[in-house]
């Protein structure tokens, strides 16, 4: 019967580790979604600012908006001394 306790302490030991480590990671889901929980507002707002970063960073940043890097419409491509542009005859149609 010695042996047979000796198996059943063995098992009963690694059931307990697998319960202490199941456990640790059940707290640990429980743990970070509810930290999520708390803290969705900022970050959602860190998330945000960091968006609006990367999309002002690509224009060259807020002031470079309204500044000369960008084109200023059709008067920049059209060359300044362009012949006017003769138009098509459009032949009569019989009615």
């Amino acid at each position: 019967m010695t042996i047979h306790r000796i198996r059943l302490s063995k098992m009963q030991k690694i059931v307990n580790v697998l319960a202490v480590a199941s456990s640790v990671v059940s707290l640990a889901v429980v743990g970070s979604g509810l930290y999520v929980y708390v803290n969705r507002a900022s970050i959602i707002d860190g998330v945000k600012s960091q968006v609006m970063e990367a999309v002002t960073g690509s224009f060259g940043g807020a002031a470079g908006l309204g500044g000369d890097s960008l084109p200023l419409g059709s008067n920049d491509l059209a060359s300044p001394k362009a012949p006017p542009q003769a138009s098509l005859p459009v032949p009569n149609s019989p009615l």
